[in-house]
This record gives structure tokens, sequence and C-alpha cells, in this order.
């Protein structure tokens, strides 16, 4: 049983989603024969009572993860989220109240941390970024496609939770034309006549441009939106004036906390960033008996 703790903004993935991971991840670490280690020191019976806290500054992400993941091995196993996905944390702070089986428990709990640990990370890590880019801008902090295999949908909440939005979460849900497109397509135009004419009515087109020549072409036949790619500040700041609203502007290309509040000031709509999925630092949460 659980009970979860969510801000209204920011609400939880279908179970339906979460389950099919967790239940992997469990399956994995269990192997042939279960945590043998538990079952041979543990008496059946046994119960305990625990808390997942944080031992560092962070943002919460996986809560849900992390309380499907006892779930699964016991549905004895009661989970109480205290901080919710979305809330700041310190070190010391309660995220998760656990009672039941402590065989359970303990089988589940390093699954139950790997998740809560890595999605955690992520929010953290796009947080820094939002709070970076914050006074400099209205840029909005996007995710990408550069997930980790079968935590997509997680890590995608997990920037949400973070305080940042997300690009497409895969192949099919919008066109966006990169440079090796356009060199198969023999050149920028035929790439956008091309995607424009396969295209349903809701599809949105983006195209990615790395030079002000490239988005003049661009902009000729319209687009939904630009990526301008590895452009600095000044750069930037000239394409937002060329595109003067007829499209979104997205600036994307190795953006740091050091250097996206210049991004964000050149008026850009959308700043890109994939290393706040594939590289964020896990923050470190523990599991303790109480």
């Amino acid at each position: 049983m659980t009970r979860s703790v969510f801000s209204d903004a920011i609400l939880p993935l279908p179970r339906l989603l979460v389950e099919p991971v967790v239940r992997a991840a469990l399956l994995e670490d269990l192997g042939r024969a279960g945590d043998i280690t538990t079952d041979a020191i543990v008496p059946p019976g046994e119960r305990m009572r625990g808390v997942i806290a944080s031992r560092q500054d962070g943002v919460i992400s996986g809560t849900d993860a992390a309380a499907i993941a006892f779930a699964l091995v016991d549905p004895a196993v009661t989970v109480a989220v205290e901080r919710g996905d979305g809330a700041r944390v310190a070190p010391g702070d309660v995220v998760l109240h656990l009672e039941g089986p402590a065989r359970a428990i303990l089988t589940a709990e390093r699954v139950a941390l790997n998740l809560l640990c890595r999605m955690s990370g992520v929010a953290t890590a796009t947080h820094g970024l939002v709070e970076a880019a914050r006074p400099h801008g209205k840029a909005s902090i996007v995710c990408t496609r550069k997930t980790t295999p079968g935590l997509r949908a997680l890590e995608k909440h997990a920037v949400r939770a973070g305080g940042g939005s997300n690009h497409r979460f895969g192949l099919d849900d919008a066109v966006l034309i990169k440079d090796n497109h356009v060199a198969v397509a023999g050149g920028i135009v035929p790439a956008i006549e091309r995607a424009r004419a396969r295209a349903g009515h809701l599809v949105k087109i983006e195209c990615e441009v790395d030079s002000l020549e490239q988005l003049e072409e661009a902009l000729s036949v319209g687009v939904d939106a630009v990526l301008l790619d590895n452009m600095g500040p000044d750069q930037l700041t000239r394409a937002v004036a060329m595109i003067d609203g007829r499209a979104l502007s997205e600036a994307s290309g190795r953006i740091t906390r050091e250097t996206v509040g210049a991004v964000a000031a050149s008026g850009v709509d959308l700043i890109s960033c994939g290393w706040i999925t594939h590289s964020a630092a896990i923050i470190d949460l523990g599991l303790d008996a109480a």
C-alpha cells in the first residue's frame, strides 16, 4: 500500500508505464535463486520499519518507481511518501517511510534506490539549469532523446520534476530534420518540403541549422521550430532577431550551468540539453532501519 504526495503540477506516471521497468529490474536482481542473503539471515515472519532519506541536497523524482519495487516483492509493505517528486531535499530529509515484512524491504531495497537515486539525479541536474537560466530570459530547459534505454519515460518525468520540459518522446511524435537528413535530401528546402508532404496535420516540423544562411533557407519555406545548433550567444541573438516570432527558437549544443545564462539572454524560446538525462550524477539516498 502506498500513500503518495505529489505536487498538483507533477502528476505521477501511470503505473502501467512504470511497473514493467521496475519488474524487469527486480527480475535482473533476483536472478535464478532470489535473495539468498536475506532469505538465509532474516526469519520469514520478521517485520521492520525503515526510512529512505537524502544524504545531500537535491530534487526528488522516482518515488512511484521505488514504491512499486517494494509492492511487487510483497504487497504487504506499506510505503508513505514524505517528499514527493519535485520536492527539494537537504541531508537528513526523509523521502519515504517503509513498514512491513523485513525480507521484502531488504530484497527490494537496491532496485528501489537505484531508480530513486537515478531519477532524482536527473531532476536535480535539470533544476540546476533552470535556476541558472531563469534570471536571464524566458527560455525553457528541455531534454532530448539521449536517455537510458528502457528508462525514457521515467527520465523525462524526472526532467519535469526538476522544472524542465520535454522535447519529443520518440521518432514518431514530431519531425526533427537533422544535418544528416539535410545532407541526404540535398539541402534544407527539399528536406522540409518532403517532410511537410508526409507529415500529418497535427505533426510539427523542426529543422536543425548551424548557420544564419541555413536559418534563412528554413524560414523561407516555413517551419514550426528551428534548432540553432552550437551557436554562440551573439549568433543566437542575431538568429532570434531573424526569426522574429515566425517559429520557435531552440538553442542546443554543449550547454552547461556556466553557459546557460548567456544562451538564455539571447532570447531563445527553448534550450535543449542531453547531459541532464545521459550524464546526470545520482543523488545519494539511503535506506536505514528505524
